[in-house]
């Protein structure tokens, strides 16, 4: 199995133009010295989506998203990593060279590839069977007929039929020399406590279930008996997480970003019907309770879902939950209420795509007011405890809308509706919403402290072992609220290393008085190191220990080539320069000062040209990092979300944040200190709190602590002369 080698990954990154790679899917307006254009990610009607050509990097301000070439491509086509990078290297023409991979990468990739094969292998297995055999014709095919699903349809969600046989699969695979392993594994087969291996979907029509970008990872079978279970489903596996696919979204997505609606149903049925019928931005969530995953993907290409429901009030009641869930994303809710009798497969073979589309319109309801009707079904007006019931349960999911505007309007509809006031309900709601608030919060604490167990560095030494140190360590304790207190300030100096990491920051000399260029990650792993200091954020020092790998492997080679290019360049525009210089000047003196000041712009041009190089150089790799965690924190980081109007740099020369450097840096870096040495006082008093009121403490451990925590405020003191009194944190 081959992997895209180093050198191509690296020349697709610095041919991959950001504003061509997005101008093929938005229309961009130049607007100082960048771009603009609506964004693709969601709907918008005031353009906020900023690209920038110096940087090569694109970013919405509303939604978030954004990145590199690769990212964007990753993020708008549904791709994966090596995907986006294949894709790019066609749009450029870029030759594409591999290598062999490691026997690590080689295991991480070879089960997955082999149980996505198998299972391409399996689809058409199937689809063969259903088309090309005698049972699968009178039995399958005839079945998909009888319901009203047309071979256009039937190929297009790539039906299949699977044989009557316990082995038809197996052998077919066996015979074609796939391994027995993998279709266990993909559960396509089951293997018996004894041993025997058999197929699993025999008998029954089959639904491939495909991934985002069209990869098949699961599939759904019905039998035509009923004595046995009606529907059978692909188990989890490495390949396929049910709580995190949606049935059709692959067919699904451009409609649904073109129509910027996604209409959620129940059933692989319902959705292919409907698409039959004209109406293609339909999902299913294949019979299950939406999870959070699922509902993701959804907002991943639409903030506007609209639910058909079929007359089963039961069924309804019980899906109300995976509306809330909905709503808690920030998704705009709509539902439709289909006729009794009717569902979305059935009302779809009998209606054209515009009456299907005019329902749909016609019947649309806002949620919370669907919800209220179906409630109140039933309850009698002189029963308070069940309409109190019926409220607190609106209420609550009023209380899950994120944004205080729609949350408002809702607060005024349900008491309008439910005939009580205003006040009591934006009360009730007000506590639901602290207390989901605080809920969430035990919940996020407990799962950040549980997993950041192994990831943040050892708690601090003790008392004893401290005091014979010549200064208190600065480190910080494996607790969730000190990683939660420190992590901005972390943050916030990778942000200027992955900005800036390979700007100068100054200059010193080695003995033999030779000048050496300090560079700003230089001075800020010198500071660090110099006093054991470790990021506690996991990701943070994941990120910072790569943009050190780049600086000592990759620079050096890197800054020569750029020069050289560089160089190149100066000389060949001043070549051009003075040529037309000779032809349009006549006399000496004329020809001396222009030449003169072709060598000064050509000279201002090569070092701009080498300042933009090292500025984007470490961002410019981490934001294209194939790790997830590098990349999303490194394009979290690095965009500035406030750009200067053209008044400003017109008129006037602001001062930046790289023309600071000097100041900046060593300030950000002693308030991550600083920061540091409050938690360890924080756990000082804790400890000298919890000693004094014990009864039989030890006099010289309460001594030593004392001394401690009058060495750290001396250190704090120290940092206080250059930080100054005022000390401000960093925003989370």
């Amino acid at each position: 199995m081959k992997k895209i080698d180093r050198e191509t990954v690296q020349r697709i990154l610095d041919t991959a133009d950001i504003v061509d790679v997005v101008s093929d899917f938005v229309s961009l307006k130049r607007r100082g010295s960048g771009y603009i254009g609506l964004c693709p990610f969601h709907n918008e009607r005031t353009p906020s989506f900023s690209v920038s050509k110096s940087k090569n990097f694109c970013k919405c301000f509303s939604c978030g998203k954004g990145g590199s070439p690769v990212n964007f491509i990753m993020e708008h086509e549904q791709m994966s990593y090596q995907e986006a990078l294949r894709y790019l290297a066609n749009k450029y023409n870029i030759e594409i060279k591999e290598h062999e991979m490691s026997d690590a990468e080689r295991e991480r990739e070879s089960e997955r590839a082999s149980m996505l094969a198998v299972n391409e292998m399996a689809l058409k297995h199937f689809e063969h069977n259903l088309t090309a055999t005698e049972d699968g014709r009178n039995i399958g095919l005839t079945y998909f007929l009888d319901r009203g699903i047309n071979e256009a349809s039937v190929k297009k969600f790539h039906l299949g039929y699977a044989l009557e046989r316990n082995d038809a699969l197996l052998r077919d695979a066996t015979q074609k020399g796939y391994n027995v392993d993998y279709l266990v594994k993909t559960g396509l087969c089951i293997r018996t406590d004894t041993g025997r291996v058999y197929d699993r979907f025999k008998g029954r029509v089959i639904f491939p279930v495909f991934s985002v970008s069209g990869k098949v990872i699961a599939f759904g079978g019905r039998t035509l008996k009923k004595d046995v279970a009606k529907y059978v489903n692909s188990p989890e596996s490495e390949i396929y997480k049910k709580s995190h696919e949606l049935y059709g979204l692959y067919q699904a997505k451009q409609a649904i970003v073109k129509h910027a609606k996604c209409i959620l149903v129940e059933g692989y049925m319902d959705v292919i019907s409907m698409h039959q019928s004209g109406i293609e931005n339909v999902v299913a969530s294949s019979g299950t309770s939406l999870t959070e995953g699922q509902i993701r993907l959804i907002h991943r290409f639409t903030e506007d879902v609209t639910v058909i429901y079929d007359g089963d009030a039961a069924g309804i009641k019980a899906s109300l939950r995976g509306i809330d869930m909905l709503l808690a994303e920030g998704l705009n809710i709509k539902v439709v209420l289909l006729p009794d009798g009717d569902d979305p497969d059935s009302f779809a073979q009998k209606h054209t795509s515009s009456e299907l589309e005019a329902y749909i319109a016609a019947h649309e309801t806002d949620f919370i007011r669907f919800k209220t009707d179906i409630l109140l079904q039933g309850v009698a007006m002189n029963d308070p405890i069940s309409r109190a019931r019926v409220i607190n349960d609106i209420v609550q999911s009023i209380a899950v809308i994120p944004n205080q505007v729609m949350r408002n309007i809702y607060i005024t509809e349900c008491a309008r509706s439910l005939g009580i006031d205003e006040r009591i309900v934006a009360l009730e709601v007000t506590r639901q919403s602290m207390a989901q608030a605080e809920k969430a919060s035990v919940k996020a604490q407990k799962d950040a402290a549980r997993q950041s167990l192994d990831d943040v560095p050892a708690p601090p030494k003790k008392a004893e072992e401290t005091a014979q140190e010549t200064s208190p360590a600065i480190t910080v304790e494996s607790t969730n609220p000190e990683l939660e207190f420190i992590r901005p300030f972390e943050r916030r100096l990778l942000q200027y290393v992955l900005r800036y990491g390979m700007m100068q920051l100054a200059e010193e000399y080695d003995d033999a008085d030779n000048a050496v260029t300090i560079y700003v990650i230089d001075f800020v792993e010198s500071e660090l190191s110099g006093d054991g200091i470790q990021f506690a954020d996991p990701v943070v020092l994941k990120t910072f220990t790569e943009a050190l790998n780049l600086r000592r492997t990759s620079w050096e080679a890197d800054f020569a080539a750029n020069e050289a290019r560089l160089l190149e360049e100066r000389s060949r525009y001043i070549a051009d320069g003075e040529a037309e210089i000779r032809r349009s000047d006549s006399d000496l003196a004329t020809i001396q000062r222009h030449e003169k000041e072709l060598a000064e712009k050509a000279d201002a041009i090569y070092f701009e040209h080498q300042r933009q190089f090292a500025s984007a150089y470490i961002e410019k790799v981490l934001c294209s990092h194939l790790d997830d965690d590098i990349r999303l924190l490194s394009l979290d980081l690095v965009p500035e979300k406030h750009v200067l109007s053209k008044v400003h740099t017109k008129f006037s020369k602001v001062e930046t944040d790289e023309d600071r450097l000097a100041e900046i840096i060593p300030r950000t870096v002693y308030e991550l200190k600083d920061a540091l040495l409050e938690c360890r006082l924080r756990r000082i008093r804790a400890e000298l709190k919890n000693s004094v009121s014990t009864a039989g403490a030890s006099p010289d451990h309460i001594m030593t602590l004392m001394q401690e925590m009058n060495e750290v405020q001396h250190l704090r003191g120290e940092f206080a002369k250059y930080l100054g009194e005022r000390i401000l944190n960093p925003r989370k």
